[in-house]
């Protein structure tokens, strides 16, 4: 799945619940900030054993606009190689003012425990877990991202709902900001770096998910 050529220098600055939407306006955007990180730092959501090593991953602090209309900052684990795709997404996520909720690596959430950080519809990228089927996650590589996941849920084809909490975000008609709909700009930005998304599955349907192979 995830190769480990290539990637960004170790440490850069790279320039650059009904939710409201966020208000027009200038709001400045901070540059990138990369970094290494290590097994401390990586918490619970690293463990010996998983698919890639800390040396293979990279933290970015990224700008974003909440859905209070301004600028945040927050933090995303992915691995070197996909470094310059996410600074580049998330640059166009927020030029167009696309609301996210928060950003926090989900070693902030106890046992780096998923559904938590779903339910606190929470934006993340790497945490080294397993699929039902046994195989790793793209997320165990530092190649998936998952973006406001409450209001972008998933959904198996048994009708499994991750988070548990998502029911009223099953009606992809509502036009609550957030949401992520086909041919948008989080569709499209992700998909012009060859990104995949999630809603475009038939089992499981994965509206919170882009990754790449």
């Amino acid at each position: 799945m995830a190769g480990c050529a290539g990637g960004a220098p170790d440490s850069v600055q790279v320039p650059g619940t009904v939710a409201t939407a966020p208000q027009p306006g200038s709001v400045a955007r901070q540059p990138a900030q990369v970094q290494p990180v290590d097994a401390a730092a990586l918490g619970a959501t690293w463990q010996p054993g998983c698919p890639v090593s800390p040396t293979e991953l990279r933290r970015i602090t990224l700008s974003y606009i909440g859905f209070d209309g301004r600028s945040h900052r927050g933090e995303l684990v992915v691995h070197r190689d996909a470094v310059s795709d996410v600074i580049d997404i998330f640059e166009s996520l927020y030029s167009a003012r696309f609301p996210i909720e928060k950003m926090r690596t989900v070693d902030n959430y106890p046992g780096a425990d998923d559904e938590l950080s779903m339910e606190d519809d929470n934006t993340s990228a790497f945490n080294c877990r397993p699929l039902p089927n046994g195989s790793w996650s793209l997320h165990a590589y530092g190649h998936a991202v998952d973006i406001n996941p409450l209001f972008n849920p998933y959904i198996s084809g048994s009708g499994e709902l991750q988070p548990v909490t998502a029911r009223a975000y099953l009606d992809r008609t509502r036009t609550d900001p957030g949401m992520i709909r086909d041919g948008d700009v989080v569709v499209r930005s992700f998909a012009e770096r060859g990104w995949q998304w999630g809603g475009h599955w038939r089992d499981p349907i994965d509206y919170q998910h882009f990754e790449r192979r």
